[in-house]
């Protein structure tokens, strides 16, 4: 009689295995995966949240057809990080006006840590570009340059 009932447990045990291993498949299959957009989204956010600053150059931005015909800003960044020169690029669809853009200006570069070559310029809710350069302080009327000692002694 023992003998039946551990044969009892032990087809129910892995009848549920069984179920179990069928939901995770079912699961696996129906899941809604992310999109592209989705993906892309969820990196700007964790690079905001966790990635490390450092300065760069905005170098040029220019226009990429897509597959499905949509043509695409792409802002063209570098940095250095520890002697090495990186050099990326970051689709600003939706994130910020081409107008705002000035190649040739400094920036800010958001980069992960451990992969420096995973890094953002402009993110939903953060911006590393900067509206203009820092402006001096002009004299309105400055000094005359003593030029005296360019001519010498004779006179």
């Amino acid at each position: 009689m023992t003998f039946q009932n551990e044969s009892t447990w032990e087809i129910a045990a892995g009848l549920t295995a069984l179920a179990a291993l069928g939901a995770l498949v079912a699961w696996l299959i129906v899941r809604r995966r992310p999109t592209a957009e989705e993906l892309e989204r969820q990196r700007r956010q964790f690079l905001v949240q966790s990635g490390r600053l450092v300065d760069g150059m905005l170098l040029d931005i220019v226009e990429v057809e897509a597959e499905d015909g949509r043509t695409l800003p792409m802002l063209i960044f570098s940095y250095r990080i520890g002697g090495v020169d990186y050099e990326c690029s970051q689709d600003i669809t939706g994130l910020v006006s081409i107008a705002d853009v000035r190649a040739g200006f400094p920036c800010s570069v958001r980069y992960q840590p451990g992969n420096p070559q995973n890094s953002i310029v402009v993110a939903e809710n953060w911006t590393g570009l900067r509206i203009g350069l820092p402006r001096l302080p002009a004299f309105e009327d400055p000094e005359p340059i003593d030029t005296s000692h360019l001519r010498g002694s004779h006179g």
